[in-house]
């Protein structure tokens, strides 16, 4: 007896991999657009659950955003049932906030399938491919986001789950193809409108043919390098960030004897657990001139109306008195 088509087999040895080195519990949760990534996802995780004792339920997001959204959610839930999930249910989701229509979706899909979990704990697979990872790579690039944004997306940063990240979106359509499914194709993967569309059909495609081949693997392949790289780096940083650490503030005698790399991770750490948001690395870097380059300067104003000062030997964050 012949086994399964090749496609189907590397996402299934893709998800049985991940889950082997994840803490799933006794349930596993997967996002499933209807996309062929999602439905390949769906199927491998569906089949390995029924081996590992796993129960199995699918999570569709249905954005609103296009005429004929629910039913095409519906579609997608019924469709994860029939190649295995236990359990499947639309998530019913309003997009609105700052950042246009992706971010919006995005943060309002992410939140869904947060919530979506018994009291916030558990795993939820999703279904980003090597492609995808490589087109993360590209656009913290173009945009000069630093090693972090470089190191793109990591595999295991619970409750998420990505299994695919070394799985290519043809073998994801392929596995489809072989499995007798009809993928649902989103018309905003193909709207140019969206930067991360032209990088999947006009970068991409062109690196392909400049650099003869193998650009997604090999930018993928580096995100990993750095991911290892980061973690590495935020770990020391975790050490250091123990020793400056004090209920007045950060210690600058400790930060001042370190390099650069290492204090910036100290304060952005210290600066998000002070309650600082949309962080840039403008900001990070001001404060980080309170160490490394001081003159007498006055304190550094950051998101939120925080200020981040030093005195006494201290580094410290704080909100100004206001007046009346």
């Amino acid at each position: 007896m012949s086994g399964p088509d090749p496609a189907i087999a590397a996402v299934r040895t893709a998800v049985r991999d991940f889950l082997a080195s994840a803490d799933a519990g006794g349930e596993v949760c997967v996002a499933v657009s209807g996309g062929a990534d999602s439905l390949a996802l769906a199927e491998a995780t569906a089949f390995t659950g029924s081996r590992a004792g796993l129960k199995v339920r699918a999570l569709v997001v249905d954005h609103g955003l296009q005429d004929g959204s629910a039913e095409t959610a519906a579609k997608a839930a019924s469709t994860a049932r029939e190649l295995g999930a236990d359990t499947a249910e639309v998530l019913t989701v309003k997009v609105a906030g700052a950042g246009g229509p992706e971010a919006a979706a995005r943060r309002a899909r992410y939140r869904a399938l947060r919530s979506a979990l018994p009291e916030g704990h558990g795993l939820v697979l999703l279904g980003h491919t090597l492609d995808d990872q490589a087109e993360t790579v590209l656009l913290g690039l173009g945009r000069g986001s630093g090693p972090r944004s470089l190191a793109g997306m990591r595999p295991h940063d619970p409750p998420w789950g990505r299994p695919l990240l070394g799985v290519t979106r043809a073998t994801t359509r392929q596995a489809c193809r072989a499995l007798g499914v009809d993928p649902w194709q989103d018309p905003h993967n193909e709207d140019p409108r969206f930067t991360r569309v032209r990088l999947r059909t006009e970068v991409l495609p062109l690196l392909e043919e400049v650099l003869s081949g193998g650009v997604a693997a090999s930018l993928a392949r580096t995100a990993a390098q750095l991911r290892e790289d980061t973690e590495a780096l935020d770990t020391l940083a975790g050490d250091v960030y123990l020793r400056a650490f004090t209920e007045d503030g950060l210690d600058i005698a400790v930060l001042a004897t370190e390099p650069p790399a290492l204090r910036r991770r100290v304060l952005r750490r210290w600066l998000l657990d002070s309650g600082v948001r949309e962080l840039t690395d403008a900001h990070l870097r001001s404060v980080d001139a309170l160490v490394g380059n001081w003159r007498g300067q006055g304190g550094v104003w950051l998101p939120g109306d925080l200020v981040a000062g030093r005195a006494h030997g201290r580094l410290s964050v704080s909100a100004p008195h206001s007046t009346t």
